[in-house]
């Protein structure tokens, strides 16, 4: 199974910032890379060399009509290999958490430490309808600037947050404005973002996740999947946080993951 998909794999674009201990760094849904720049600074001035990657059908990676979490793991497997890492922790966010739980289940001696932030393993059924319907009501064809598309999007999304981060996927290409994220595949599945990460083995890593204060994502009730499938992990909740943890309390994720990675012992 992981053969064929190795032959499936893309090459991911990535930026590089510092030398040292590899760490990956995973986005979330419609995120790219540069979402975790801030983050990715502060850790490359603390010894670690940090690869933000741009997951398949985000940012300046490859666009596919196949998107699954498995395939997406073969992708930070083949990252890894291209970029002759033999191993490396991996932290994930949301999307971005739910592959990095996927590659260190199925990729265990790559994996030197797992962060997980504000996503469990369980299925989530799709709740992003009303991001959907505001990016397809936005017709670039028509759309000349980014506050046309503003507008377009404020019809949809009160959040003015919500609407500048995914405003950040604007580009020109040539004389028209295009998303750096694949709509057309994103929307087709949508069901496979939410599909649950599962294994017949665990992964015995050291692990860390951590949940948002005013997050759902993670529920008491997860608690338990989540030690079956990584009986080492522990947990942190970011104060006044919500979903996206590292934009609520920038400082505390990076304290708290510098923490974690310095000072536990790998499995």
């Amino acid at each position: 199974m992981q053969s064929s998909e190795n032959k499936m794999a893309l090459s991911l674009h990535f930026r590089k910032y510092g030398d040292g201990t590899p760490l990956l760094v995973l986005h979330g849904l419609f995120g790219l890379a540069d979402n975790w720049q801030t983050f990715a600074k502060q850790m490359a001035e603390s010894g670690f060399a940090v690869y933000a990657l741009d997951l398949r059908n985000h940012g300046s990676s490859p666009h596919t009509d196949e998107f699954n979490y498995s395939l997406m793991a073969s992708d930070v497997m083949h990252f890894m290999q291209e970029q002759q890492l033999k191993s490396a922790s991996v932290l994930g966010h949301s999307m971005g958490g739910k592959t990095a739980m996927q590659f260190a289940l199925s990729y265990p001696d790559m994996t030197d430490k797992l962060i997980v932030v504000d996503i469990a393993p369980r299925y989530y059924p799709p709740h992003h309808q009303t991001i959907f319907k505001a990016l397809n009501a936005v017709d670039l064809d028509t759309v000349n600037t980014r506050s046309e598309a503003d507008k377009i999007l404020a019809g949809y999304i009160d959040d003015l947050g919500t609407r500048q981060f995914l405003l950040k996927n604007l580009y020109w290409k040539g004389d028209k404005l295009q998303w750096r994220f694949n709509l057309y595949s994103l929307n087709n599945h949508i069901e496979s973002v939410g599909e649950e990460i599962d294994a017949d083995s665990n992964a015995d890593m050291p692990t860390l996740f951590i949940k948002g204060e005013k997050s759902n994502y993670i529920q008491q009730n997860d608690y338990q999947d989540i030690l079956r499938l990584f009986p080492h992990a522990t947990f942190a909740t970011a104060p006044s946080a919500g979903h996206w943890v590292h934009a609520d309390n920038p400082q505390w994720i990076f304290e708290t993951v510098k923490n974690f990675l310095q000072n536990t012992n790998s499995g």
